[in-house]
């Protein structure tokens, strides 16, 4: 599964390379997207090609050819890159889902839950969010809390004074809203996610770093979406 920016930019991709043979130039695939800068182009596409979807080919400029498109794709003469918001849906079924410690059996309260691993979270500078099911994890109901629950594998070390680490698997409860201190996934602008400490300063958010290195970024309240909640982590030695 796509997020909705990196689904309209391998399908303008993939509309242009018909009509004309002609890949688009990344200042026609920043309009179309309608986004500031080419960089959020660049990491769209750099998403697109690890996840199999597009090619880069090499010693040729601007040359990009398209391998497969999603399942779900929107058909010719759908609505365009402009329209819609994108809408994760992360767990399928019942997946990940823990039920209140009332509403559980004797068997399901010594079971093991399976989380499913999502792809990467970015702790540091933010990558495109990832929506894909890798596979899954299985945790005992006491590392989790009532709800749902996705995990995803942390890259950077913008966390590391938060005991975050990079190569660690962070376990995130599904929410649209958090607390003040409280480590989540932020999608910022519909197309990157980040792991951040979330602080709220009046109408603004700020997106906190647990590393000096890093500065804190503050955006307006309809820049960032709450996607999740940190409530457990993971790490191999």
């Amino acid at each position: 599964m796509l997020t909705k920016k990196q689904s309209d930019l391998l399908r303008f991709i993939h509309e242009r390379l018909k009509e004309s043979g002609v890949p688009p130039s990344f200042d026609e695939m920043k309009d179309a997207l309608d986004l500031r800068s080419k960089s959020g182009i660049h990491r769209l596409i750099l998403a697109l090609e690890e996840r199999g979807f597009i090619r880069r080919l090499p010693n040729r400029a601007r040359a990009l050819e398209v391998l497969r498109l999603p399942e779900s794709a929107t058909p010719r003469g759908g609505p365009g890159p402009r329209a819609g918001k994108f809408a994760p849906a992360v767990i399928q079924g019942n997946l990940g889902r823990v039920r209140p410690l009332s509403e559980r059996s004797e068997d399901e309260s010594s079971q093991q839950v399976a989380i499913p691993v999502m792809g990467r979270i970015a702790a540091g500078t933010p990558i495109s969010a990832i929506q894909s099911r890798s596979h899954t994890i299985s945790l005992p109901p006491d590392m989790l809390s009532t709800g749902e629950h996705f995990a995803l594998e942390v890259r950077g070390d913008s966390m590391i004074e938060a005991g975050i680490l990079d190569g660690d698997t962070v376990v995130i409860k599904k929410q649209d809203y958090a607390d003040t201190g409280d480590i989540v996934v932020a999608l910022i602008e519909d197309e990157e996610a980040t792991l951040k400490r979330l602080r709220k300063r009046g109408a603004s958010i700020a997106l906190e770093a647990a590393n000096p290195a890093y500065e804190t970024r503050i955006f307006g309240p309809d820049k960032v979406r709450i996607q999740g909640k940190l409530v457990s982590l993971l790490r191999r030695y």
